[in-house]
């Protein structure tokens, strides 16, 4: 049997921004305007985000992973151009996405991701909540929400007691089948920042520890970076992307995706990473391989 192939790709940050209202402009959003007008306009290009989309589509996975932030500051001009870009990356039983924080920016449009792109988020039982679960190939894909508004400044992500907790449900009735786990969440397990961290992740990486996961897919940091936890059985890789419509600028690398290989024999799971980037003149190809487990 073929390798299953999971696509994973964060932080679109769709752009162009609409114009906001002036309404709109008020606490966080204003100073996310600013910022996006001085700054982010610059490398958050619609082009190097098509190319890499493009170079997706060449590569014809099986699955596609979005691990959030859609759109920049929740305003609500930018859902229906979001939902149409994810249209345009492929049809809901083969594209998964969660929220990010800037899905969640501001509390008077928090609900506007769940009613965008409910089809993208619902578990195979048709309901929308988290954590969800889809399961695809050999994959369970179990998807989680950091995304909780915040106040100006801050960028960090909460799971909360009761996901924590149906999380470790699910994992105890998972544990019984032959699947291999993916963790979707939008914010790194550990991170040097305190504005931008996951404020309970020593909750997380203790549940995971019992109970395990094969592999944890991640945005929110907008670099490549591969970390390990610690699980029942081994050591789990936690995989995150730079923005995938980020020209390179300061430490932030240009836009790239991850594509996983995963299958299973006699001695086990595999899962090989290849990492796919974007390059001069809007060309992506591969920046490195390497197998994970």
């Amino acid at each position: 049997m073929a390798p299953y192939t999971l696509a994973h790709l964060s932080d679109p940050h769709l752009p162009p921004l609409p114009k906001p209202r002036l309404s709109e402009l008020a606490g966080k959003r204003a100073l996310g305007y600013i910022n996006w007008t001085r700054n982010r306009h610059k490398y958050q290009r619609r082009e190097v985000l098509d190319a890499l989309v493009a170079d997706v589509h060449a590569q014809a996975p099986d699955h596609i992973a979005v691990t959030g932030d859609l759109v920049n500051l929740a305003l609500e001009a930018e859902f229906a151009p979001a939902r149409a870009w994810l249209d345009g990356v492929g049809p809901t039983d083969r594209v998964t996405t969660i929220p990010g924080n800037h899905d969640a920016y501001v509390r008077s449009t928090y609900h506007r991701f769940g009613e965008t792109f409910a089809p993208y988020l619902a578990s195979d039982d048709g309901s929308i909540g988290f954590p969800g679960l889809r399961r695809r190939g050999p994959l369970a894909l179990i998807s989680l929400s950091t995304a909780v508004p915040t106040l100006p400044l801050m960028a960090t992500g909460t799971l909360g007691r009761d996901q924590l907790a149906a999380l470790e449900q699910l994992l105890g009735r998972l544990a019984t089948e032959d699947v291999f786990r993916v963790l979707l969440v939008h914010h790194p397990l550990k991170s040097k920042a305190n504005q931008k961290r996951m404020t309970d992740s020593a909750d997380l990486l203790a549940l995971l520890k019992r109970h395990g996961v094969e592999l944890i897919l991640h945005g929110h940091d907008h670099v490549h970076s591969t970390m390990w936890f610690e699980g029942p059985n081994g050591n789990i890789p936690a995989i995150g992307v730079p923005s995938a419509s980020a020209l390179a600028h300061g430490h932030y690398p240009a836009a790239a995706y991850n594509l996983f290989s995963i299958e299973k024999d006699n001695a086990g799971w595999h899962c090989e990473q290849t990492v796919r980037g974007l390059g001069t003149g809007y060309q992506v190809s591969q920046i490195k391989h390497v197998r994970l487990v």
